[in-house]
């Protein structure tokens, strides 16, 4: 594959929408070339925000639909892998459809897989569909709020963490792409920094790898944000090395 071939690929790589072969190419390039790195991780941080940020919250009338169907509908079989099947099959076309259908997807994962999460949480069933439905309110707020900020770094192992800060309403969001699932018995934290003392902001999804996390309390003038690992259920304050340190967006 020609170097020209593989600068076009940034988007598709962000959106994980590569084919195997394309996708291990890519990211050998993608280690040596600073342009395509930068655009990756833009590409996923506008993305996930721009997603987000068209999600509508279902109304009352079909939570309560939902609620009682789930009591009552037999799990699907699996498909014995006709689906990916059908994916390999699919015309490796690069059009402008091929990208609005890998935005919404992405976008539709990022969410759904944090509300899923957070609502296997919670206690009460009526409870967790609206804990659900209101973080994913808040969480589509702040990613489409006017005076929404970011900041973009590079973690570990390729993988890449946005923060997300909207000053108005005084909430973060941190968007990862690619991130390594943690030890087993253990999450990975985040966490404020109050310019020194490190404060919870909740626990991301463990069996996740890109996500979008509605940080738990208030910005409230923190100076940035850290990531650690911690045993399973959190830690009241960090028990390790942060593995990543973001700094508030300018």
């Amino acid at each position: 594959m020609r170097t020209e071939d593989l600068h076009s690929l940034t988007g598709a790589y962000a959106l994980h929408a590569l084919p195997d072969d394309e996708r291990d190419a890519f990211e050998r390039h993608l280690a040596g070339c600073a342009t395509c790195d930068q655009e990756t991780r833009e590409f996923a941080a506008a993305t996930a925000r721009l997603g987000l940020a068209e999600t509508l919250s279902p109304g009352p009338v079909l939570k309560d639909r939902v609620l009682h169907r789930i009591t009552t509908v037999r799990q699907v079989p699996p498909d014995g892998g006709t689906a990916a099947k059908a994916r390999r099959a699919a015309p490796r076309g690069r059009g402008l459809a091929r990208w609005a259908l890998a935005a919404c997807l992405a976008a539709a994962a990022g969410l759904g897989g944090t509300a899923v999460w957070q609502y296997e949480r919670a206690q009460d069933a009526g409870e967790r569909a609206t804990q659900a439905e209101q973080r994913a309110e808040t969480l589509a707020g702040v990613l489409a709020a006017p005076d929404a900020e970011s900041r973009t770094a590079r973690l570990s192992d390729g993988a890449s963490g946005t923060l997300v800060v909207s000053e108005d309403r005084d909430r973060a969001v941190f968007l990862a792409s690619g991130m390594a699932e943690p030890p087993q018995g253990s999450v990975y934290q985040l966490w404020f920094d109050d310019h020194g003392t490190m404060r919870s902001a909740g626990l991301m999804d463990p069996g996740s790898t890109s996500q979008a996390v509605l940080m738990e309390g208030a910005v409230d003038g923190a100076a940035g944000v850290g990531i650690t690992v911690e045993p399973a259920g959190g830690s009241d304050q960090p028990t390790s090395d942060p593995i990543a340190l973001l700094s508030m967006p300018a």
